[in-house]
């Protein structure tokens, strides 16, 4: 692709436009597993439409995606779900995919107003879904707007995938990849902040059950508190962290934990003056990258089985684990695949100032993503979008405009150079 012409197409982005369509889609509240799922995915498909890309809405089958026996889980319930799948030129496999999930988590607490107003200030969006990641979604359409007003015709197809379900385990671009969608690479437009991410590690939702033995209060010591056993597995927890974090991968050498594990929820009693009979805990642990969930689970439950088998009563009435919710593989780009170069390469051009026009770094992501789904289905994949994961589920969520304009400018410029 000549340089007028990727010119041509940057110069045709419209950033007006593309500030409108996000906040368009902030503004509907698509938390996971309400009925805004369906209206944003509605929504998109009439975007794509309007683009002039041949688009595939449809209805998921819940009931016979749910039954696979590689389905990634779900942590919400779902009475339906829709898939939502533009290609803008040709009927062979697509050069480039663009994912983006437009699933949003709880707003939770938010301080003050409405967090789907879409509120702008100061070249800032604030927002639920600002960040993570209609910021992206917006982007994405940018590009492939700018694509079409350009009137260039592709080589090879481009694909948008948009999908719900991310957040809690990867329905959407699960069925996305069973319907049959694919192409020769793919970009998620995940926030990276900066970076270009050829990596995520994986995880897992655990639950512990720890038994006790109930008795009043003022008799304790004829009872078993679950809560100060919990203790006892609470320590192997933190002795298994450590131990999984020592020889972290060169991808995620530059965090202080590349393989967290984190105990969110703890459940203990029914009145003050009992000895509680049970403790019930749910949290979130890190799978290594390139480590198989079933590895990763056995080294889990051999960590508490060893901690049981040291304690007098949990030896004998041993804590309870099993794997609720959604099942987050860790997912890698191939080594010297050239999406990466190709990437780094359009980010580096796509930007502005030539003060800034070095290539990003490359590192490794420590959450879950749909990136690994891709990669389990042979699909080169890395992430790069708008935002800062730090905001990401927080009550301060928010993008930078100006770098939402910057990732539609590079995903043409990758779009075009991998289709045209």
């Amino acid at each position: 692709m000549d340089f007028e012409t990727e010119q041509a197409v940057m110069t045709a982005i419209d950033d007006a436009r593309v500030i409108e369509d996000l906040r368009e889609l902030v503004r509907i509240p698509s938390v996971d597993g309400t009925a805004a799922e369906s209206d944003v995915q509605e929504w998109c498909a009439r975007r794509l439409t309007e683009l002039g890309l041949a688009v595939d809405h449809w209805q998921i089958d819940l009931p016979t995606v749910t039954a696979d026996p590689e389905f990634p889980g779900m942590e919400v319930e779902r009475d339906e779900a829709w898939g939502c799948v533009g290609v803008l030129g040709g009927s062979t496999t697509p050069g480039l995919i663009l994912n983006g999930h437009v699933d949003v988590v709880p707003a939770g607490g938010w301080p003050g107003g409405d967090p789907f107003s879409a509120r702008i200030e100061d070249g800032v969006m604030w927002g639920r879904g600002t960040c993570d990641m209609k910021g992206g979604v917006a982007a994405i359409f940018g590009a492939v707007a700018a694509i079409v007003a350009s009137g260039i015709r592709l080589r090879k197809p481009l694909a948008v995938h948009t999908v719900i379900g991310e957040e809690d385990g990867g329905v959407g671009t699960f069925a996305t990849l069973r319907r049959g969608h694919s192409g020769e690479a793919c970009l998620i437009a995940e926030p990276t902040a900066g970076c270009v991410i050829p990596a995520n590690a994986g995880s897992l939702t655990f639950r512990l059950e720890v038994p006790g033995l109930a008795t009043h209060g003022s008799t304790r010591s004829r009872g078993v508190s679950a809560i100060e056993k919990f203790v006892v597995i609470q320590s192997a927890l933190q002795a298994l962290e450590a131990e999984r974090n020592r020889d972290p991968h060169p991808l995620l050498a530059h965090l202080d934990l590349a393989n967290p594990l984190s105990v969110g929820t703890v459940q203990s009693g029914d009145w003050a003056s009992t000895v509680p009979d049970v403790l019930v805990a749910e949290g979130r642990y890190g799978v290594r990258l390139g480590e198989a969930l079933d590895d990763a689970r056995a080294v889990f439950e051999c960590a508490i089985a060893e901690a049981c088998a040291k304690d007098d009563w949990l030896r004998e009435h041993p804590v309870k684990v099993t794997w609720p919710g959604g099942a987050f593989a860790s997912g890698l780009l191939p080594t010297d695949d050239p999406l990466l170069d190709d990437a780094l390469q359009a980010v580096a051009d796509a930007t502005t100032s030539p003060a800034q026009s070095d290539a990003p770094a490359v590192k490794g992501a420590p959450y879950g993503s749909d990136l690994r789904q891709y990669a389990a289905a042979g699909i080169p994949t890395l992430q790069y979008g708008p935002g800062d994961v730090r905001y990401a589920h927080a009550t301060d969520e928010h993008v930078v405009l100006a770098e939402v304009l910057h990732a539609a400018r590079a995903y043409a410029l990758l779009a075009l150079r991998r289709c045209a």
